[in-house]
């Protein structure tokens, strides 16, 4: 009768099909991630400024909140004279001078008040700079003055943070007290939205004969994309994304990488034995008593943080691990069977004997434990990050947790920020326990079930 395979025994165990769906899930998500984002790319983008993610939210919850907050929630709404969304007029006033108006108008229907406004105004002069004057209109029919501004290559007149206007609106925030009804904006009252049009004139002047004059009003939302915004106004989808490769990859290279070593100098130690074998076994004793995670905290802080010489340190840490005393056992009594004696009674050599017989008799034993490491080692290199040693470079979860401890998220109520590269950590974690403990019960005899 023909013995089935390891995978086909694997899907008589539902926990070890649910966790092969996790980790099918995982690397189908690394894959896409690395092929429709580029590495340079990622980085560009999660290092970018407001150039970047300037007409992002910032701190803005997932869209799927929505679904629990009904409309209190607005989304962000970007109107452009660049992109044709506002239509600019323009007429001659006197020599070489022109309007440039630009009326934005839009309808706000959401229960919720934006989370912020910013009006973003470029020009085009050789000296004389535009001048562009805001006025905003209510659905009522209030005017309200926000102010003028001189117009360089690019500037952004932050409406949120001016003050002046803050105490016009009784002391309420622009971005409250703009949507506000009227007479409920009064100190100790709860302001209610005023649905309805709203519009933002921008009266523009230019004063040379080539200048131009263009704005664009982003009126934030409180909720963005799949994942939510951070404090920098970043798409925390990327690092979400980009952590997945980032993990698999740190994980895997660190368990094949120590693993294979560990087995390949147990088998070399338990084939020569003598000095060879002694001075394996101590190199082990001594390595089990040095703490790994204070030895890598040491070395992010004062040499490098870049998490591929991380990596290699990881990996020269686990060579001399306390498996080695475990494999030893179990090529001791290997190294003793008849086939092996009767290779090197043939001529073998030692390392064909070690490499070729002795290493694939016992080498299914070395796949629950390698499969089991990977989760250890891509919670290793999220540790590091969440204190504060993982690469500046590279978005990954732990600099995702990292950041929204720094931030103080949990304290804010922005759960989401910590909570989905933690759920991303505890699946890695989940799906390969589960699928390693499977796959200790088929190679193991002493766990296979009667």
């Amino acid at each position: 009768m023909k013995v089935p395979g390891p995978l086909k025994e694997l899907t008589h165990y539902r926990s070890a099909v649910f966790g092969l769906l996790i980790i099918g899930s995982l690397i189908a998500l690394a894959i896409f991630t690395v092929v429709t984002i580029p590495y340079d790319e990622a980085i560009q983008r999660w290092r970018a400024g407001e150039e970047m993610w300037g007409d992002y939210p910032r701190n803005a919850v997932p869209d799927w909140f929505t679904l629990f907050a009904g409309n209190k929630l607005p989304k962000t709404l970007i109107l452009s004279s660049l992109d044709g969304s506002v239509r600019k007029e323009s007429q001659a006033v006197a020599d070489d001078m022109r309007t440039a108006d630009m009326k934005f108008t839009f309808d706000y229907t959401s229960d919720g008040f934006p989370s912020e406004l910013n009006l973003f105004l470029t020009g085009k002069s050789a000296q004389k700079k535009p001048l562009a004057t805001m006025i905003w209109k209510t659905p009522d029919g209030r005017t309200i003055p926000l102010g003028d501004v001189t117009v360089g290559v690019a500037e952004r007149f932050a409406i949120s943070t001016d003050q002046r206007l803050s105490l016009k609106l009784d002391g309420r925030a622009p971005e409250v007290g703009l949507f506000a009804q009227p007479g409920t904006t009064a100190k100790g009252m709860t302001p209610v939205v005023q649905k309805g049009k709203y519009e933002l004139l921008v009266e523009g002047l230019t004063f040379e004969k080539d200048s131009t004059l263009d704005a664009k009003l982003v009126v934030y939302g409180q909720a963005y994309g799949w994942a939510g915004t951070d404090h920098r106004r970043r798409d925390i989808l990327l690092a979400l994304l980009w952590g997945t490769p980032i993990a698999l990859a740190f994980g895997f290279l660190a368990a094949v990488g120590s693993t294979l070593t560990t087995f390949a100098i147990a088998a070399i130690g338990a084939w020569f034995g003598g000095w060879v074998d002694a001075t394996i076994q101590r190199l082990t004793e001594i390595n089990s008593v040095l703490p790994t995670l204070p030895i890598l905290i040491l070395v992010g802080t004062f040499y490098t943080r870049n998490i591929w010489v991380i990596l290699g340190i990881v990996i020269a840490l686990g060579i001399f691990s306390l498996g080695i005393k475990t494999y030893r056992s179990m090529f001791i009594q290997v190294k003793e069977m008849p086939y092996i004696e009767a290779a090197h009674a043939y001529g073998a050599g030692n390392l064909r004997i070690v490499f070729q017989y002795m290493m694939p008799k016992i080498a299914p034993v070395l796949i629950p434990s390698f499969v089991t490491l990977i989760p250890s080692f891509v919670f290793l290199e999220a540790s590091l990050a969440l204190l504060g040693l993982g690469d500046p470079l590279l978005p990954t979860w732990g600099k995702v947790i990292n950041e929204a401890y720094t931030n103080g998220a949990l304290y804010k109520g922005m759960y989401y920020w910590v909570l989905e590269p933690a759920a991303l950590l505890m699946l890695t974690g989940l799906g390969f326990a589960v699928v390693g403990f499977a796959l200790d019960r088929i190679f193991n005899p002493r766990l296979r079930e009667l």
